[in-house]
């Protein structure tokens, strides 16, 4: 296992461990993330894992599914930086990825 940050707006951060093949937002649900509700359980449809993934982590990710852009025009505070925590599949090159809710 290997981390994930997560950092609150207020700047508060949070350091949890992320299993490789899950998603970012199961790790954040499992260790209790505030801002990570996770309405539809990872189904990428309603926008409540959104998180913001800064360009020294973006560019390791797979590029943004239609599914998933159809689903963050529907969400609150999007950003050319926003990413669905639930369609982040966590490898062992991310350890130390910082995602901002």
């Amino acid at each position: 296992m290997a981390a994930i940050i997560f950092i609150q707006p207020d700047g508060t951060r949070q350091s949890v461990q992320g299993v490789v093949g899950k998603s970012v937002m199961e790790a954040a649900v499992r260790h209790n993330v505030p801002g990570i509700d996770a309405e539809c359980g990872g189904s990428c449809s309603c926008g409540t894992c959104h998180v913001h993934v800064r360009d020294e982590w973006s560019g390791r990710l797979p590029p943004k599914s239609a599914d998933e852009e159809a689903t963050l025009d529907c969400a609150f505070g999007v950003l050319h930086d926003s990413r669905l925590s639930c369609q982040i599949v966590f490898r062992e090159e991310l350890d130390g990825l910082v995602v901002h809710l």
